[in-house]
């Protein structure tokens, strides 16, 4: 086949030493070993024809369903691609989540053809509910490609690559999203420093973390990513893993050669605006090569744990049931000021609250369940309104005109199921607040400082609390029974089994006292009368004390979420 064939989408001034055919002018190896070693030396990195014909010969052996679309499939939808010009003017299909295709070196119409055949994929394959990562790898693949119908199908055998074990692109929410806390997990354990970096100046981790694939396929450049396209096509995802926790290691590194101080204010935005700054330019300050070098030094990084990590996480969000993207709209849709009341927030505050809630809950209305203005001041008559609402949200005004709540996820009901012990219950999507003398919310613990994950519940222990409040004696933290970031710190505690008696003590409540937060204090206390309360620091907030330490309490609302969408 011509040499030039393969340069029918390409600027080949863009491309400048790649497109050139130097070096080696064929692979004779079937050793697998020998040939990772060669996909990671770059041994047809320097001839353009070679590199298209081995990612040819790769993608054919890649194992698929039994009915795949080829380029013959292609060309029957299309018709004649050489005498129908592609429309730029192609919108990408909703499941790539609004990112844009990155041209590289593509030619201004070649971006026309990437997007013609996208959405064929996306008629040909219905069952793809997300996969941001498609334009970028179907650019790529347009480099090496004689014409859109190979294209189509080296695309094609990525997405139906059907072997135990093996995956080569995310196609769904979960899958996607799963990945995301993967990584956060891989970071924690493999890139403290980096990670304890993006802690500190972004409000948001997973956020930050969502990016991660998007860094490798989308904002390296292009003579670096071909360079781990050529590793990513033999040994499979794990790369991009490796390869991310490289970019953020180098990141880390150029944070602290930078000058000046950092922003005071945590900043989600401003730091994933950073990185992909860092990496769009990495060009400058690191090789392909160093970027490999790097990834590759990386020990003990095994398929088997990534693995692990992902099913765990999987599973947590499924039993979570967010399995499926849900674009936030804006809150204020959500919340109707006309119909609205409440004695202790405006409908501006209740909106602020809005902003914080999980965004599954975003778009429901508030349900006024519980006010001790109409139910009285029974705790009995708060569980009776209460129960069979998850999640809630717990107003309070304090008769010196304090308000503080919390957010919680669990329903009252589950108090039961510790008999009549006091026992916490409830996930790491509980939150406690303050609104006035001012605005802070205050999360758990562990989404700020993963590094506590690795604690370990001790099999069989009681899940108690003390009304008045924990004995730090008997709240220590357990030996890790494994590996700190084995097991994802942005799951819900009982998903991971945290320590109960440190810092997964989210909402307790029996006959005479209801208590949110806990671990040497609690965030709230509330008597049986839901007339006195205590405030103070806890281990499960890492808050400070939300009003007076102790207070009278004025008013108390509960509300519930109600659909909007359901009638």
């Amino acid at each position: 086949m011509a040499e030039e064939d393969y340069g029918s989408f390409v600027d080949l001034n863009q491309m400048g030493d790649l497109a050139k055919s130097g070096g080696p002018t064929k692979v004779d190896c079937k050793d697998l070993k020998e040939f990772k070693q060669m996909a990671r030396q770059g041994y047809w990195a320097k001839n353009h024809k070679l590199r298209a014909q081995v990612y040819h010969q790769l993608i054919k052996d890649i194992p698929c369903r039994t009915v795949t679309p080829d380029a013959e499939v292609y060309r029957d939808i299309m018709g004649n691609s050489a005498t129908k010009k592609p429309s730029s003017h192609i919108p990408l299909p909703d499941f790539v989540d609004g990112i844009p295709l990155p041209r590289y070196c593509l030619k201004p119409e070649a971006v026309a053809s990437a997007h013609q055949i996208i959405n064929c994929l996306a008629g040909q394959f219905p069952d793809i509910s997300h996969c941001p990562s498609l334009p970028a790898v179907t650019s790529l693949l347009l480099h090496f490609s004689v014409d859109e119908a190979q294209c189509f199908e080296h695309v094609s055998r990525m997405l139906a690559c059907n072997e135990p074990g093996k995956r080569l692109l995310d196609q769904t929410f979960l899958a996607y999203e799963s990945g995301c806390m993967t990584f956060g997990d891989l970071a924690n354990k493999y890139c403290t420093a980096a990670h304890k970096l993006v802690i500190a100046t972004a409000q948001d981790v997973m956020e930050v973390y969502s990016d991660w694939q998007r860094w490798v396929l989308g904002d390296l450049p292009f003579s670096h990513v071909v360079r781990v396209l050529d590793v990513y096509l033999v040994e499979g995802y794990k790369i991009l893993y490796r390869v991310a926790i490289a970019l953020l290691k180098f990141y880390c590194k150029h944070k602290a050669g930078a000058q000046g101080g950092q922003s005071n204010q945590p900043d989600s935005s401003k730091v994933r605006a950073d990185i992909q700054s860092f990496i769009k330019g990495i060009a400058s300050t690191v090789t392909p090569e160093k970027l490999l070098e790097k990834a590759f030094s990386i020990r003990l990084f095994s398929r088997k744990e990534i693995t692990l990590l992902q099913l765990t996480n999987e599973k947590s969000l499924q039993e979570k049931g967010i399995t499926v993207k849900q674009k936030r709209r804006n809150v204020q849709l959500a919340l109707n000021p006309d119909t609205f009341s409440s004695e202790i927030v405006s409908a501006k505050e209740m909106r602020d609250i809005w902003s914080w809630i999980p965004e599954r809950f975003a778009l429901c209305q508030p349900q006024l369940v519980f006010t001790t203005s109409t139910h009285g001041c029974s705790l009995n008559r708060f569980y009776s309104h209460c129960e069979g609402y998850e999640p809630t949200l717990l107003l309070i005004r304090t008769t010196d005109g304090d308000v503080c709540g919390a957010f919680l996820s669990t329903d009252w009901e589950e108090r039961k199921r510790g008999g009549n012990k006091l026992s916490f219950f409830g996930t790491g999507e509980c939150f406690v607040f303050r609104l006035k003398p001012e605005i802070e919310r205050y999360e758990w613990v562990v989404i700020r400082h993963p590094e506590l994950a690795s604690s370990i519940k001790v099999q069989g222990e009681d899940d108690t609390a003390s009304s008045e409040g924990q004995n730090s004696e008997n709240h220590s933290l357990q030996q890790p029974e494994k590996a700190a970031g084995e097991l994802s710190p942005f799951l819900s505690a009982r998903h991971f089994n945290l320590n109960s008696r440190n810092t997964s003590m989210f909402m307790a409540g029996n006959f005479d006292s209801i208590i949110i937060g806990g671990g040497e204090g609690n965030a709230l206390y509330i008597d049986s009368e839901l007339n006195h309360g205590r405030s103070g620091s806890c281990a499960t907030f890492d808050n400070p004390p939300l009003c007076a330490e102790t207070f009278q309490v004025a008013l108390l609302e509960v509300w519930g979420f109600q659909d909007a969408m359901a009638s």
